[in-house]
């Protein structure tokens, strides 16, 4: 990293809880030292940006890749960002997303959900354009894109993403 110019940093939420962007925000008044050598560029908590943008120095990815819109987003973090961090343990295992895997295609999952365990009126939702395509099967960032470093946990402890922000500020590679 250019330990010169402010750290340009995004976070990113795909299939997942936001239990790991929790978990940074429990970061309390370190974000305020955070804030003094990084800029937040993106973020679902911080930024009302729609498009992720280029130049981007660290990426925080939160979640499985689930359905075409994680897809297409992860695939841009990837191709702007100059180290990707899969962030949490569903970005690295899929760990609760991924739970549909073993039930086969995602309408299986979808007909389980809205039909089968409905009251009777159930209905699959179903609006191309609006709701993203389902994949089949759920995937971890890694499946699908080069990872610079992994943090696990359910959530990364707010230490461990302090320490491993800190590393990245000092260009060393964050310790496993």
């Amino acid at each position: 990293m250019n330990t010169e110019q402010r750290l340009r940093l995004a976070t990113v939420w795909l299939s997942g809880c936001s239990g790991c962007h929790m978990a940074f925000l429990d970061l309390d008044a370190w974000l305020l030292e955070l804030a003094a050598w990084a800029e937040v560029v993106y973020s679902p908590v911080a930024s009302d940006r729609k498009v992720y943008p280029d130049d981007v120095d660290v990426a925080l990815v939160e979640g499985a890749v689930a359905n075409d819109d994680n897809l297409a987003l992860l695939l841009q973090v990837r191709q702007r960002t100059r180290v990707l961090v899969s962030f949490g343990d569903c970005a690295i295992h899929t760990n609760v997303s991924g739970l549909r895997n073993p039930l086969g295609a995602a309408e299986a999952v979808l007909q389980r959900s809205y039909l089968q365990l409905a009251d009777g009126s159930g209905q699959c939702p179903h609006a191309p354009g609006l709701l993203p395509a389902l994949r089949t099967p759920v995937l971890p960032l890694h499946a699908l894109v080069p990872v610079d470093v992994y943090l696990p946990g359910c959530p990364p402890d707010p230490a461990r993403i302090r320490a491993v922000l800190e590393a990245l500020r000092r260009g060393e590679r964050p310790r496993p």
